[in-house]
């Protein structure tokens, strides 16, 4: 009892600290599930929770009959693997390529550079994306022009948005998935290096059997983490950059969440939709967490 009371006094400042976070999550966590329960109604504003007719699971059984359900997870699948891959390759490559600079403010001169984007929100990206992908004015369609390509309406043509973005993304965050790779970098015992070299090893193979090896660990946590990711595909990028032009390659569950539920008032099944994608979620984010802590060792208790 004497040791339970010592490490009270000792840490109840730390335990006070908490209290404001653990309120503002239950607030605007934990209260707003209680809005589940739209999920099995026929939801109607001016009748509330409490208020309006239980329908069962007949907004789920719309859901697996709407004709474009299918065609929104393939969407919100296809974009988020694209992502999580290319999120992982960009910024490792990156990272290794900035390890070999021998000069070090040009090294921290790109880093920097390369990081800013991280900090800025889509809705000020997305502005800069539509001015420079215009198929009129952009800066890309002319140069595309000088080379004799005709102009690219890239936002507005289904086989071109996925891949905008999935680029735009990786431009945004591989500077922030950088600097998690330079650390890792850091924790490699540079007398391997000094062995290869003296072996006779070159800067590539020294990459391959050194580098690459001691980044691995790192790699595998990331790519781990990243399954509880698959559904989502970005909301806010896609929200501000798509238009009923490219609803058949760019529409994803959250957009459509948002369609449903805000702007045609479906309030019950747009409910639906949202629970099964959490729940599908969860799934994911706890197989995530068992494959980290058998491959890379990770464990959050």
């Amino acid at each position: 009892m004497k040791s339970i009371s010592r490490m009270w006094k000792r840490e109840w400042p730390l335990h006070l600290m908490l209290i404001p976070g653990l309120i503002f999550v239950i607030v605007f966590s934990y209260v707003p599930m209680a809005g589940i329960v739209m999920a099995f109604q026929k939801y109607i504003p001016t009748k509330g929770l409490f208020g309006s007719p239980f329908v069962g699971l007949k907004n789920f059984n719309y859901m697996f009959v709407y004709p474009d359900i299918g065609r929104i997870f393939f969407n919100t699948v296809y974009i988020s693997v694209m992502k999580i891959a290319a999120g992982l390759f960009v910024p490792i490559t990156i990272a290794i390529l900035l390890n070999e600079m021998s000069r070090q403010w040009i090294k921290r001169t790109f880093q920097t550079l390369v990081y800013l984007p991280h900090f800025m929100s889509w809705v000020l990206l997305s502005g800069i994306l539509i001015d420079v992908l215009s198929p009129t004015t952009g800066v890309l369609n002319q140069a595309l022009g000088l080379l004799g390509i005709d102009p690219i309406y890239f936002l507005g043509n289904n086989r071109w948005f996925p891949y905008v973005m999935v680029v735009s993304d990786v431009w945004k965050e591989f500077g922030y998935g950088t600097i998690v790779y330079l650390a890792a970098l850091t924790s490699i015992n540079p007398s391997l290096y000094e062995a290869a070299e003296i072996d006779g090893a070159g800067r590539w193979k020294q990459t391959l059997n050194i580098t690459i090896p001691g980044m691995l660990p790192i790699i595998v946590l990331m790519f781990t983490l990243n399954i509880g990711n698959v559904l989502n595909a970005g909301f806010d990028q896609i929200f501000n950059l798509y238009s009923p032009q490219v609803y058949e390659s760019a529409d994803i569950i959250d957009t459509f969440v948002y369609r449903m539920g805000v702007e045609q008032s479906q309030f019950g099944f747009a409910t639906a939709v949202g629970l099964l994608k959490s729940i599908v979620s969860f799934i994911f984010i706890s197989v995530s967490y068992v494959l980290a802590y058998r491959f890379a060792n990770y464990r959050i208790f």
